[in-house]
Parts: structure tokens; C-alpha cells; sequence
């Protein structure tokens, strides 16, 4: 599929091969343009961490797996400063098979310590985003770029493509994920909900206000049980939405076969 030797509709597919193309098949396909996606965990009640900042166990071993099958079909994952403080992550693959994606902060007033553990661990590219001149370690990356309230999503997107990068994924947090959402960059939206409630805490994505139902975006969506988490996986951008109606013809053909209609 990377190589753009098979395609989503063709192919001798079991179901649960046909279910991973629908899933993953968009993503791993090569493209002549960038491709941005996000992915984000939150509970039923729509909150990713507690008041307190815990985060850890938000989403499940299965959409920890998943989240971790993203990072490696992505040639560069993108986090912002406050997750990096807060969960101090290491953005490696470890639960999939395939290699660690570089791994970009937005830090525009230059809070990340040079200690951080993605900045540390050398076994992938590292690069900081940041709007002061701030001195970081040998080999890793320092992308000076202007802002106003935030760093503008446009801005970060073009400095990471001029560095050789197509395939981008925005981890988190919802803040982070919520800019470049509004700001219209975002091919894909993957939301894992985790079945639990934690009553309080940070939302998930807060985006502009709208003042009718009819104002809300409605991507082409389609839901996966990957186990201990329910996942959506929503394409924002209508083009986007083509892979998805491939896989589904795929999985329509093989159902029809099962049951020798």
C-alpha cells in the first residue's frame, strides 16, 4: 500500500484485512501532497485527562496500540508544549511494528527543558518549534518562526513540509489538535472514546462557537471497535472521503460472499 503496489478496492481481502485497509489504508497510501491527521482519546463525557492532568489511562490497550500504528505510518508527529510538560511522552512506536516518526514540539516561548525525553532519546529526528531564541542540543532542530496569540498552524505546516515531511500527525493536545482543526489543515480526525466518565477536567476539542446545528461540521465518518475503545475516524476534507467508500464496497463484497448471496 505505501509503495502504491495494491489499492483499497482490489485484492483477495479477508474481512479483518478489508477492515484494516478502511482503517489504515488512507494513510499508508503515498500521496503527491501532505497529508495531516490527528488523533485524540477521551472518555465518554468528552474529557481527556482529570482536573489534576492525569492522562495516562484515558484510552485503552487497544487504542494505545492503535495511536502507536499511527505514529508509524506518519513521517512526523506533532505535539504541543503542555503535553510535553505534562506527560513528558516519549512519541516512539513500541505497541506496532515500524519505525519512530520524528518527533516536533510547539513550544513558542521556549518552556521545554533541554532534559525532555524526546529531545534526549536520539533514535529519531527532533525538532522544536519556537518563537524566542532559545538554545537546544546538538541535533535537534530549532524552527524559529513569528506569533501572535499561537504560532499559526499555516506557519508550522509550511516549515515542516519544506524539511522533506508528507505525512503528519497532530497527537495533542485537544488545544493543539482544535488549531490546526479550525485552521482547515486537517485531512483526517481519529477520536478514540474510552468507556469511562471522569466528570471533570479538560474537554476534548472546543472550537469556535456556532450559533445552529446547521453550522456544525459533519465529516464522512466511520466507526471501528478496536476493542477496548470505539474509534471515529472522520474525513474532513471530501477527497479524503474516497478511501473510506472503497473500503466499504470491499467489506460489502465480502459480507455478501459469506453469506453465498
Amino acid at each position: 500500500m505505501r509503495t502504491g503496489a495494491a489499492c483499497l478496492c482490489c485484492g483477495n481481502w479477508t474481512w479483518g484485512e478489508a477492515q484494516a485497509l478502511a482503517l489504515y489504508g488512507a494513510l499508508a497510501r503515498p500521496t503527491a501532497t501532505c497529508q495531516v491527521f490527528a488523533q485524540i482519546g477521551q472518555s465518554l463525557d468528552g474529557r481527556i485527562a482529570t482536573e489534576t492532568g492525569d492522562a495516562q489511562d484515558v484510552s485503552g490497550k487497544d487504542g494505545l496500540a492503535h495511536l502507536h500504528r499511527l505514529r508509524a505510518l506518519a513521517d512526523a508527529v506533532v505535539i504541543g508544549v503542555k503535553t510535553a510538560l505534562h506527560d513528558d511522552p516519549q512519541l516512539t512506536v513500541r505497541l506496532a511494528d515500524g519505525a519512530s516518526p520524528a518527533r516536533v514540539v510547539i513550544d513558542p516561548d521556549g518552556r521545554l527543558p533541554n532534559d525532555a525525553r524526546l529531545l534526549t532519546d536520539t533514535s529519531a529526528r527532533r525538532i522544536v518549534i519556537q518563537a524566542v531564541a532559545k538554545e537546544r542540543p546538538a541535533g535537534v532542530e530549532a524552527i524559529t518562526l513569528p506569533r501572535a496569540s499561537w504560532i499559526a498552524p499555516e506557519d508550522i505546516l509550511s516549515a515542516l513540509q519544506e524539511r522533506g515531511f508528507k505525512s503528519i500527525l497532530i497527537e495533542g493536545g485537544g488545544i493543539t489538535i482544535t488549531q490546526f482543526l479550525e485552521a482547515g489543515l486537517l485531512n483526517r480526525l481519529h477520536m478514540a472514546i474510552a468507556p469511562l466518565l471522569i466528570g471533570s477536567g479538560p474537554q476534548s476539542l472546543t472550537t469556535a462557537p456556532i450559533g445552529t446545528l446547521a453550522q456544525a461540521r459533519r465529516p464522512e465518518t466511520d466507526v471501528y471497535n478496536l476493542g477496548s475503545d470505539v474509534l471515529f475516524d472522520c474525513a474532513l476534507n471530501p477527497a479524503d472521503a474516497l478511501p473510506i467508500v472503497a473500503a466499504r464496497c470491499a467489506n460489502a463484497m465480502l459480507k455478501t460472499v459469506g453469506s453465498g448471496r
